[in-house]
C-alpha cells in the first residue's frame, strides 16, 4: 500500500510503498477514505517542543520519530476485523481516531477508538471531527463541567477544536463568546456565537465582562490576564497554546498550571490522546452531526498525493476549522 513516511523529525513526508498492516485480535483494518490535518500531526513531524522528546509518555520519541506514518483522525471503510471484534464488520462505514497511522491506504485501529460514521456525512466531513471535536467535548463537559446559563469565551474560535467549541457550548445551553481574528467574525457568528471578539481590535482580557468558563485554545493571553474576565469560581480549561521550538507550548500550560495553586478559579488541561471512551464520544458526536447540532468546518481538501502541502500549510495556522486529505 501507499504511505507517506517521516524519516527522520524535520525531514519531508516521503510517499512510498509498505506493507499493508494486519490487523490484531481486537483491531479494525480501516481503508481510508480520508483523514485529516491538526498541530498533533506537525508536532511530531518537527519532534518540537524538543522538551517533549524527554518527558515521555504519548510525545514524540527522543532521538527519532515515535511513529513512521502521521495522520490522527480517518474516516473510510472496514476491510477486515480482528477474531474478537464484535462491533464492526467488513463494509461498515466508519470515522476513528487511532492517533498515527491516517496518512496511508489502510490503517488498523482498536475496536475502542472508532465508531459508525455519521451518516449525513461524506468521509472528508467525517474525518475532520474525531480528534478536533472530541478535544472540545472533553473541555467543555468533562474537564470545564459546563452547565446551561453559563458565560463561556473560546479563545480560539475559528480553529479546528474552537469550531466544534462554540457548537458544543451552545448544545449545553451556554451564553458563547468566541475570539477570533478579523476575516473569522462572520463564520464564528454563524456558528452560533453570542458575542464575537476580534483579537485584532480588541483584548478580550481587558473588556470588563465575566466568566463562569474560558476555553483556551489559542494560549495567547497568560494565566494572569485571563483570570480578569473569569469569575471568583470560574474554570480555566487549557488546550493548546502559542508554538515553539524548545518549550512552548508545554512552559505556557505548565505556568499556568502552577498559577492555579493559588488562586480559587479552577485550572485544568484538556489531553484526548489518552482518553479511554474515545468510541462512545464518536457516537455522541455522531449523534449531534446526524441530529444537525453540530457541523464540520472545512477550511481546503487536498488530494493524497499533496498531504506534505497540507501539512505545511495548516503548520501555518492560518486555517479556518480543519484541513482535511481526500483518498
Amino acid at each position: 500500500m501507499k504511505a507517506f513516511v517521516l524519516p527522520s523529525y524535520g525531514s519531508p513526508l516521503v510517499l512510498t510503498d509498505v506493507d499493508q498492516p494486519v490487523p490484531g485480535d481486537d483491531e479494525v483494518l480501516v481503508r481510508v477514505r480520508a483523514t485529516s490535518v491538526q498541530p498533533y500531526d506537525w508536532h511530531f513531524l518537527r519532534g518540537e517542543p524538543y522538551v517533549a522528546r524527554v518527558m515521555g509518555g504519548g510525545g514524540p520519541g527522543l532521538r527519532k520519530p515515535r511513529f513512521s506514518v502521521l495522520g490522527a483522525d480517518v474516516a473510510g471503510e472496514v476491510e477486515a476485523v480482528g477474531k474478537d471484534v464484535t462491533g464492526f464488520r467488513p463494509g461498515d462505514e466508519v470515522y476513528a481516531m487511532p492517533k498515527k497511522g491516517g496518512f496511508a491506504e489502510y490503517v488498523c485501529v482498536q475496536e475502542s477508538e472508532l465508531a459508525l460514521k455519521p451518516r449525513n456525512v461524506s468521509f472528508e466531513e467525517a474525518a475532520a471531527v474525531p480528534m478536533a471535536a472530541g478535544t472540545a467535548l472533553l473541555a467543555l463537559r468533562d474537564d470545564g463541567r459546563v452547565q446551561p446559563g453559563q458565560r463561556v469565551l473560546v479563545n480560539g474560535a475559528s480553529g479546528g477544536v474552537g469550531t466544534f467549541a462554540v457548537q458544543l457550548a451552545k448544545v449545553f445551553g451556554t451564553h458563547v463568546t468566541g475570539v477570533c481574528s478579523s476575516r473569522n467574525v462572520g463564520l464564528v457568528r454563524s456558528l452560533g456565537a453570542d458575542e464575537v471578539v476580534d483579537y485584532t481590535k480588541e483584548d478580550f482580557t481587558r473588556s470588563g465582562r465575566r466568566y463562569d468558563l474560558l476555553l483556551d485554545i489559542a494560549g495567547s493571553r497568560s494565566g494572569s490576564a485571563c483570570r480578569r474576565v473569569m469569575t471568583r469560581k470560574a474554570t480555566h480549561v487549557l488546550v493548546g497554546g502559542p508554538a515553539g521550538r524548545w518549550f512552548q507550548p508545554a512552559s505556557h500550560v505548565f505556568a499556568t498550571l502552577a498559577a492555579g495553586l493559588f488562586v480559587s478559579q479552577r485550572v485544568v488541561v484538556t489531553e484526548v490522546v489518552p482518553c479511554t471512551e474515545t468510541r462512545q464520544n464518536l457516537m455522541t458526536l455522531a449523534e449531534l452531526i446526524e441530529s444537525g447540532e453540530i457541523h464540520p468546518v472545512i477550511d481546503r481538501t487536498y488530494p493524497f498525493a499533496e498531504i506534505p502541502a497540507a501539512v505545511s500549510y495548516q503548520e501555518q495556522g492560518h486555517a479556518s476549522g480543519k484541513v482535511v486529505i481526500s483518498l
